[in-house]
């Protein structure tokens, strides 16, 4: 992790003016193609869920604004981002799961699965204070969304990218998923959300499992 100097940083106007709104995360939704990630996961019996919340911590993770942090004291820029997702539980409930990032697919699974094992065993709703090296991510498999909002902390502010995925849906011969970014626009513009999509459609396509 390193602080960032706002003096010198080419963001300070953007990040200063925004950082003034009341509200000043934007989202974007778009529909991306999986054909290729979901005959892959089929045929080697993957979860398509766990394959896809590896492509869009990896495509993060590539981004340096989707790992720029707000804090108190000031901006921050961490090595890596890790992936707080939300599992279903009892009762229809949820828990927060939290899981170390790797670039290697199987160990990276292998962490998600322990880590869903001991959020069901023990469902919790809070993470860890004062850490924000996360990404929040969740899926909602019950709707081709278009559009979706997340609730976030105003005071101190909240910087913490959230990213969603919704059903799996055929359209013709190819598998689509609605995607969805919501970030603090004093850390990130359009052009660094377009670079996301880019990269996790990128995966996607060519990915082997």
């Amino acid at each position: 992790m390193k602080h960032i100097d706002i003096e010198t940083w080419p963001r300070r106007d953007t990040y200063r003016f925004y950082g003034d709104l009341d509200y000043p995360h934007y989202n974007v939704c778009a529909e991306v193609d999986i054909t290729h990630l979901d005959r892959q996961c089929n045929k080697g019996d993957t979860s398509l869920f766990k394959a896809v919340l590896f492509g869009v911590t990896l495509a993060a993770n590539a981004i340096e604004e989707f790992r720029t942090r707000i804090r108190p004291s000031g901006i921050v820029l961490h090595d890596a981002v890790h992936p707080s997702f939300t599992v279903l539980t009892g009762d229809h409930q949820f828990s927060f799961c939290e899981a170390i990032f790797t670039d290697e697919l199987i160990p990276f699974f292998g962490r998600v699965d322990r880590a869903i094992s001991r959020a069901k065993a023990h469902p919790y709703l809070e993470d860890e204070p004062g850490r924000d090296d996360l990404l929040y991510l969740s899926s909602l498999p019950w709707v081709r969304f278009t559009s979706i909002s997340h609730p976030i902390h105003m005071h101190p502010t909240d910087s913490i990218p959230r990213l969603s995925w919704g059903r799996f849906s055929a359209d013709g011969n190819r598998m689509m998923m609605p995607l969805s970014v919501q970030v603090h626009h004093g850390l990130a513009d359009g052009y660094h959300v377009g670079q996301f999509f880019d990269r996790f459609q990128k995966w996607a396509e060519v990915v082997t499992l």
